[in-house]
């Protein structure tokens, strides 16, 4: 039964303050009690929406993190119609991994699912295919303006450009540092033909992050 409009708007408040409360004190010290204290909810309320309890209601908060990825980096990503917007993407996912170091929302939310659940993987798949699809879209933009080349495959390049995002997300997290991040976007970006201006802010940031580890 599809939910009214007042009892949509009272389960996000609940899932965006699961999310806060996250953010705040980690996954595995998550409470039903304080997501009920932090959002003004019964306990009847919380069982309402979410009658799997804490399991669901984590589902319902890594889903509304893998959103916010995508969000983040519009509009941009759904825009990548020029060689300057694919610049102005790239520029923007480095600025948000870099601005999240190491606490990654979606990263925490989904392990406390457990890495491996079905549950689990549906949300990384989501994700990953959603901003998969805008990345091939802005290719074959760009191929049917001429400024990628047409013989291209648009879905696997989208496929091996996000593959690099991902791994260089995954050093972010170990090190800290956005240096692979950057290097697998340009690098991606540049197969494609469309990148050759040089990033020496970048690489200076970089520098400083490394002299200061």
């Amino acid at each position: 039964m599809p939910l009214t409009r007042k009892g949509a708007a009272t389960r996000q408040r609940i899932v965006e303050g699961a999310a806060e409360q996250i953010r705040e004190q980690g996954v595995f010290s998550l409470r039903l009690e304080d997501v009920m204290g932090r959002t003004a909810t019964s306990k009847s309320q919380l069982f309402h929406y979410f009658p799997g309890g804490k399991d669901e209601l984590l589902l319902a908060v890594a889903r509304l993190e893998a959103a916010r990825v995508i969000d983040d980096q519009q509009p941009e990503l759904g825009s990548l119609t020029s060689r300057a917007a694919w610049h102005r993407w790239r520029d923007k996912v480095v600025a948000r991994y870099r601005e999240q170091g190491v606490d990654c929302p979606l990263h925490v939310a989904l392990s406390g699912m457990g890495a491996a659940t079905d549950a689990a993987r549906t949300v990384a798949g989501e994700l990953l295919q959603q901003w998969q699809q805008q990345l091939a879209a802005g290719i074959r933009h760009m191929q049917d303006s001429g400024e990628i080349a047409s013989g291209l495959d648009a879905d696997r390049e989208a496929a091996a450009l996000l593959a690099g995002i991902q791994g260089g997300v995954l050093i972010l997290l170990t090190t800290g540092h956005t240096t692979h991040l950057e290097a697998a976007l340009d690098l991606g970006i540049a197969h494609l033909g469309i990148s050759d201006r040089r990033r020496e802010p970048d690489r200076a940031h970089d520098r400083a992050q490394g002299a200061q580890s």
